[in-house]
């Protein structure tokens, strides 16, 4: 038989070790932490039985994974429930655009031209998506299945996010557009910019912007009950400094980061590939502050009371401000915050009337200074009276999301920066963005397209790769 070792058990390691178990092979995947999960694990953060997301929390993506949909993980207890917004994006003077899942009624709230815009843009993409989620959820330079439907999403995508919001009239829509956008961490005036926004919108609208019933943690058991079913192991606490700790097997994969890899196998990789992994880019931070809030959060805007995400960020200029200034290292005064009320979707995550709602911002790279007041700040702007709710916080710096998980690097969520080179070509440039170059040996982190979530979609994709080479 076969054998596999996986390094790093975030969901892109366990979705690479449950391809390649189901192919046959022996799998052992090892893990830092003393939980598997990486971004997808859940606790309680504040108060006995509130339970907050370490960081992934809401799944659009996840829900149409071509991987892990095929999987049947609800026979493991995985549940998946939307709330009834799923994004609201407030605005100074009370109003807020709003997405729901349905299309028509999200055309329909932001009426006129706006909502015949809105349906144009994305009645076509959200019929077809099941279809073209394989072209989305890959690598991008590569003969597509279905090139006409990919090209009604993908000449959009290739806009910067603020060429496609200028399409729209009115400030709701634009900004409605511009906070999806904004979840790249990049500046919205760069090309490809309007992609990641394209995407999750799309995805939202086909399967709704959804949350793991009991927490996010739940994905990651589910596909740890999966993997221990069909054979497979997950060792934690085992932090792999040196390749020489690596058992011996057929094929390794890397759920790490492209820097760590290199300073794990050395000089055994390429030069090229070195060079590339050194020299990869890691993006803005996060600082996120988990609240114990008694009565949930007052929102002016009516529809933020209903909408298991909302967006903070005021207009779409202003949210364009405020990524420029991060990506340059400049903390914003008000910076762009999202917040999370998942709790609407699953109730049991409350504690009586206390509701955790999870927030962060996007800071600069490494930032060292205190956003939580900025945070909070920015939810009371939108929520007189937040404030005085509050029963208690809990703070994650960039160094903390570092420390917690070395794939981080200076609070990066995303595992690098989204540029349009890295939406293309992944870490280093070659058609093969899964493959080290050092044979048997392959990244599968979201480092590699189709980048951030929990969607699987990287280490699936890796796996496929490793299965194709080890079958010769």
């Amino acid at each position: 038989m076969s054998t596999a070792v996986v390094v790093g058990g975030g969901p892109n390691g366990l979705a690479a070790a449950v391809r390649l178990a189901r192919a046959g092979l022996r799998v052992t995947v090892l893990e830092a932490a003393e939980e598997p999960g990486g971004g997808a694990r859940s606790g309680e953060a504040i108060l006995p039985g509130l339970l907050h997301d370490h960081c992934s929390a809401v799944h659009p993506m996840t829900v149409g994974s071509p991987f892990l949909r095929g999987l049947g993980l609800e026979r493991f207890g995985l549940e998946f429930r939307l709330p009834e917004v799923d994004c609201a994006h407030p605005l100074d003077d009370g109003t807020a655009g709003v997405l729901y899942r349905s299309v028509a009624a999200t055309a329909d709230a932001l009426g006129g031209v706006d909502g015949r815009r809105w349906r144009q843009l994305f009645e076509r993409p959200v019929a077809g998506y099941d279809r073209l989620a394989p072209d989305l959820m890959g690598p991008l330079l590569r003969l597509p299945r279905h090139p006409v439907l990919l090209s009604r999403f993908g000449l959009p995508a290739l806009l910067p996010a603020s060429a496609l919001a200028r399409a729209f009239c009115g400030e709701r829509a634009r900004a409605l557009f511009g906070g999806a956008a904004a979840h790249a961490f990049q500046p919205l005036h760069r090309p490809l910019s309007a992609a990641i926004g394209l995407g999750l919108l799309t995805a939202g609208h086909r399967y709704g912007w959804a949350v793991a019933v009991g927490g996010s943690g739940a994905i990651t058991r589910a596909l740890v009950a999966l993997l221990t079913e069909l054979g497979g192991t997950v060792e934690t606490g085992v932090r792999v400094r040196s390749a020489d700790r690596i058992p011996p097997a057929d094929l390794v994969l890397y759920d790490l980061a492209p820097g760590a890899v290199a300073d794990l196998l050395g000089d055994r990789l390429p030069v090229r590939t070195a060079r590339a992994y050194r020299r990869f880019r890691h993006g803005p931070g996060a600082f996120k502050v988990d609240f114990a809030v008694e009565g949930g959060v007052p929102w002016t805007a009516e529809p933020a009371r209903r909408a298991g995400t909302v967006h903070l960020g005021g207009g779409f200029a202003e949210i364009a401000a405020a990524e420029r200034a991060v990506a340059a290292g400049r903390m914003p005064r008000r910076p762009f915050v999202l917040v999370g009320q998942q709790y609407l979707a699953d109730p049991q995550r409350s504690v009586g009337d206390v509701h955790p709602v999870w927030s962060y911002a996007h800071v600069p790279h490494g930032y060292t200074g205190d956003a939580t007041g900025a945070v909070t700040d920015r939810i009371e702007g939108f929520a007189p009276g937040f404030r005085e709710r509050i029963v208690g916080l809990a703070v994650r710096r960039p160094a903390d999301f570092a420390a917690d998980n070395a794939n981080l690097v200076g609070g990066d969520i995303m595992t690098g920066a989204e540029s349009a080179g890295r939406l293309l070509l992944g870490p280093r440039p070659t058609l093969h963005p899964y493959a080290t170059g050092l044979p048997g040996h392959y990244l599968c982190s979201a480092a590699t397209p189709p980048g951030p979530g929990a969607h699987g979609m990287c280490g699936a994709r890796a796996a496929e790769a490793a299965l194709r080479w080890l079958r010769g």
